[in-house]
């Protein structure tokens, strides 16, 4: 464990691991976590499983850790009050061995961490994907205004322009007719 840790019981931890989300678990103490595990033992954080079963785990933290950048992020703390560490730790412990329902949109890991410390599942990891992906979906939409109102007025102005040679056209055989 890095030696500069100073967890204590009833905080969450915040797992920095590849892929695009983190992973979250409860530090009860004594070097250990509660953490909601995906099957097959994957406490990645990963989306590869978007639902499934999971199971929550009772881990030393180092193990859980493994080479993986980590820290206390208790990011809730200013919009709800945490709960007692006791109670935390006490209904993390009890929950050990539960299968849960897993949804990587609706509750995943940082939400079963989340609700422990606060009573509230949130996923802030989740609120910013959502936001992100709002972002691209807008982008995306306008990109296709601009192309469509472009296409328009190219359109417009090609028939504008197909139109002005017509008149020309007429204007000169009109013309070529009366000199003949």
């Amino acid at each position: 464990m890095a030696p500069m840790f100073n967890g204590k019981p009833g905080d969450l931890i915040e797992i920095f691991r590849d892929g695009p989300y983190q992973h979250w678990a409860v530090y009860i103490g004594e070097n250990e976590v509660v953490h909601l595990v995906t099957e097959g033992g994957d406490s990645s954080g990963s989306s590869e499983s978007l639902s499934s079963r999971a199971e929550v785990k009772r881990e030393k933290l180092t193990d859980v850790v493994g080479n993986h950048r980590f820290k206390v992020n208790n990011l809730l703390d200013e919009k709800y009050e945490a709960r007692d560490p006791y109670v935390i730790v006490k209904e993390a412990c009890a929950m050990v061995g539960c299968e849960l329902q897993y949804n990587v949109a609706t509750y995943n890991c940082e939400h079963f961490a989340t609700d422990l410390r606060y009573g509230k599942a949130e996923s802030r990891q989740v609120q910013t994907a959502a936001v992100i992906t709002g972002v691209a979906v807008a982008g995306v939409a306008l990109a296709a205004l601009g192309a469509f109102l472009f296409s328009s007025l190219s359109g417009k102005q090609e028939k504008e322009e197909e139109e002005e040679e017509e008149d020309y056209r007429k204007k000169t055989r009109r013309h070529h007719q009366h000199w003949h």
